[in-house]
């Protein structure tokens, strides 16, 4: 049929064309780009996928960005930590020489003291001056803020990391083993040592974690006197002897720390042939305060007979904590805390305290998504003169010109035992921090950059445009836009035919 007005077939040409420029533009597109996806209407769930997969992918490379920021303001305060460290090392070095009495002049004790307080002055600056951006590092600022502490059942505590929702967080101490000190009772019948003869002697040695010290007494030295000469030696064995009267008259010897590792241990090579049914060595049942297991009896040579401590056990709100000593310790993702137990709360079961922490410490977003469960934290306390040592041994300040620890008029060795505990606490939180930065922060960047690589691949294989696919589509397209413009201009030529019909 021939037609002048519709020409049908070079509609369909047009139609076909225009879809065809519509797939070469398309091409082009993506070719340009490199990308399959550049609108929604290209793939609507992929660009969905696509825009999902691009956020994690910015938010994980933030993660490793604050990771890398983690790692720097703790490697500053390691080096803050470490130049303390080297001055506490100092200072134990200037204790042990002002021990040194014979040909150590006073002017030298002076000078040695002064050394000691320009260190101390340090201690004090460097803890005030370590800083991030102006953030101060190591003055307590990273610390976390407690409330509600009994002091009567809990003398220190140690928030080493913590992470809750809310405005605090309770932590409940509970006691299911009491820390016990190693303790013995010797029973000598009497209030005066009573042997066969004047003439005949007691002799026996006591060891303890510290050392051991053999110890003669005749007959007739009173108890008194044995605890007396027995406790002149206590900084050598670590043992502190009480002279106890009345029904149950004999000595009490007992560790000075509590703890598993805490012993007695007694042993006599002679016994001055001493009453054995008046006599002997008694020991505690477990759980019990009075003596009453006799462990044996002073008859000729006795062999070593050792009893010792036991370390705390219990609960950190419901999980159970490890114990040393009088100390607790509970370390898991959301609280890392550390809980030294007074003597009386160590010894007793049940509940020791409760206690609120309301914040603080050192956060960060190490995760793509922020809430509790990406977020880590560290304590970092202060490490001033003040608040190094504890309240039971003194703290560094007491080393101070005029103070009871100094090196002119004051106790050398108590000045030692708190300057070791300043050093154990300054490299426990030196050893912290190094775990941190290798076990969480370094585990968590390398972890962080796999996601980053994987997160990438799959929207790259969504988003991305395949270049192969794509160039053969480009041909296609090409071939069929220039097909279907040479069939529309024959198409256009074909109502002419209709013409040749008028003559």
């Amino acid at each position: 049929m021939a037609r002048i007005n519709t020409n049908v077939q070079s509609l369909v040409a047009q139609r076909v064309l225009g879809s065809n420029n519509a797939g070469l533009g398309q091409a082009l597109e993506r070719l340009s780009t490199g990308l399959r996806i550049n609108r929604g209407a290209d793939d609507p769930a992929g660009l969905i996928a696509s825009e999902n997969l691009r956020s994690e992918q910015k938010a994980l490379g933030q993660a490793v960005a604050n990771a890398d920021r983690a790692d720097q303001v703790l490697n500053i305060a390691e080096g803050g930590l470490q130049e303390v460290s080297s001055l506490l090392l100092e200072l134990q070095g200037l204790l042990t020489a002002s021990a040194s009495e014979a040909g150590l002049s006073k002017e030298e004790k002076d000078a040695n003291q002064l050394q000691i307080d320009s260190i101390l002055q340090s201690v004090d600056r460097i803890a005030g001056a370590t800083n991030f951006q102006g953030i101060k590092l190591l003055n307590g600022n990273f610390d976390f803020t407690t409330s509600g502490i009994n002091t009567a059942a809990i003398s220190d505590i140690r928030v080493n990391a913590a992470k809750f929702s809310g405005n605090s967080q309770s932590v409940n101490v509970v006691v299911t083993q009491s820390a016990r000190t190693a303790a013995t009772f010797l029973s000598l019948g009497s209030t005066n040592l009573d042997l066969s003869s004047a003439t005949a002697q007691f002799t026996i040695e006591l060891g303890g974690k510290q050392g051991s010290r053999e110890f003669t007494f005749a007959s007739g030295t009173s108890l008194d006197s044995i605890a007396a000469a027995i406790n002149q030696f206590t900084d050598v064995t670590g043992i502190q002897a009480s002279y106890a009267g009345g029904a149950a008259t004999g000595i009490t010897l007992q560790s000075l720390e509590y703890g598993d590792d805490e012993f007695i241990s007694i042993k006599t090579s002679s016994t001055g042939n001493i009453d054995p049914n008046t006599s002997g060595i008694y020991t505690r049942p477990a759980g019990a305060a009075t003596f009453t297991n006799q462990l044996a009896e002073f008859s000729g040579t006795l062999n070593p007979i050792r009893t010792t401590g036991q370390d705390v056990q219990g609960t950190i709100n419901g999980v159970q904590a490890s114990g040393t000593g009088k100390n607790l310790r509970l370390a898991t993702d959301f609280l890392d805390v550390q809980v030294e137990l007074t003597a009386a709360a160590g010894s007793a079961l049940g509940s020791a305290d409760t206690f609120d922490i309301l914040g603080g410490g050192a956060s960060f977003q190490l995760a793509s998504k922020a809430d509790i469960s990406g977020q880590v934290s560290i304590g970092i306390q202060d490490v001033a003169v003040r608040k190094l040592g504890n309240s039971t041994l003194g703290y560094l300040s007491s080393l101070a010109n005029g103070k009871a620890n100094n090196v002119v008029d004051g106790s050398v060795t108590d000045a030692q035992k708190v300057v070791a505990e300043a050093v154990k606490q300054v490299s426990s939180l030196r050893g912290r921090i190094g775990a941190f930065q290798k076990n969480v922060v370094g585990a968590t960047i390398r972890s962080l950059g796999v996601n980053i690589e994987n997160t990438a691949a799959a929207q790259s294989v969504i988003r991305d445009a395949d270049f192969a696919a794509e160039t053969a589509s480009l041909t296609r397209w090409q071939t069929l836009v220039s097909s279907a413009t040479n069939i529309l201009g024959l198409a256009n030529q074909q109502p002419q035919s209709a013409l040749q019909l008028l003559g």
